[in-house]
């Protein structure tokens, strides 16, 4: 298969993240087949679509027309096997358990053409073990998606063990294609990239909290106007760059050892999780919400987001059509 023979989308999937890939896909002209194993999703899934599309013509990065069309070329399916027996490339965005995701996939591969590449989104199963009950797991790739999937630019694209060099590289390209900023992690390791960057900053973030140096509103205060905001422009290694990398020895030298290093669940996190305080889900965690306040919380997140993705990424022409 080539890049030009991708023509038709399936997402399996039509939750948080698969809703909003879809989406991606079909405001590039791509018809997509979307299904879920819960129908209740399914009835109430291209209204959410609508509401996203609402939010990004606010801004405009589509129009009104623009809409239309991304809800036309999306077609809600209840079977799995109508769903992607005539894709081209498939993404996989269910629940995140290597058993039913082995069992999907090898659905998939029975349904759809031999040369049909299929991708996890999975954020910390790898795509090795995956595919390993397919007969040509050559053709499994991972694409991990961020939320929420169709504002965020990134997508890891991980090669595993026994994916083809063509998969890999047609996976990548598609996505650049469709205005995502694909990174290729060519090595498959737990956690990828992005994730295993941000536990080490979480671990610390919280063992700042649990030692009370500063309030929880000052940490998340302090990280947002200082590291947030200079990364959203520059990379960290840049960043290092730009200090000096003899003033980072030191920065080493001197810190690495006063930093949190427990390979263990924070004693903070085991004890909230143990409680129910497990965030907005619940209401509570490191702070106390509303169902009032968590959707205005979300919809003052995308804003920002989208605005930070007009400035750094987006071309002012892209998406009106």
């Amino acid at each position: 298969m080539k890049l030009e023979d991708v023509k038709n989308i399936a997402v399996i999937g039509a939750g948080t993240m698969g809703h909003g890939i879809a989406q991606v896909f079909a405001q590039n002209g791509f018809p997509v087949s979307l299904t879920d194993a819960v129908e209740s999703v399914l009835a109430e899934v291209k209204k959410e679509i609508h509401s996203n599309l609402i939010l990004l013509a606010k801004e405009g990065l589509v129009s009104d027309r623009g809409i239309e069309q991304t809800l036309d070329r999306i077609s809600i399916v209840k079977d799995l096997n109508r769903a992607v027996r005539d894709a081209d490339f498939v993404t996989e965005a269910i629940v995140e358990n290597l058993q039913v995701k082995q069992d999907t996939f090898k659905k998939m591969e029975g349904f759809c053409s031999t040369a049909t590449i299929l991708a996890s989104n999975s954020s910390t199963l790898q795509i090795t073990d995956i595919s390993s009950t397919m007969s040509r797991p050559e053709r499994a790739v991972t694409t991990h998606w961020f939320n929420p999937p169709y504002i965020v630019p990134l997508v890891e694209v991980v090669c595993g063990a026994r994916t083809s060099d063509g998969t890999f590289n047609i996976a990548y390209d598609l996505l650049n294609n469709i205005g995502k900023v694909a990174v290729k992690i060519q090595k498959e390791i737990p956690g990828f990239l992005v994730n295993r960057i941000q536990a080490a900053m979480y671990r610390e973030v919280v063992s700042l909290a649990e030692m009370g140096v500063a309030s929880m509103e000052d940490i998340d205060l302090a990280v947002k106007s200082s590291m947030g905001f200079r990364l959203a422009s520059f990379g960290a290694l840049r960043i290092m760059d730009m200090g000096g990398l003899d003033i980072w020895y030191k920065v080493f030298e001197h810190l690495l050892k006063e930093i949190d290093s427990k390979t263990e669940v924070p004693k903070f996190i085991k004890d909230k999780a143990e409680r129910g305080e497990l965030g907005m889900k619940t209401g509570k965690g490191f702070f106390e919400y509303t169902p009032e306040s968590i959707q205005a919380l979300i919809k003052e997140r995308d804003r920002q987001f989208v605005n930070r993705l007009k400035t750094l990424y987006y071309s002012q022409e892209k998406g009106k059509g």
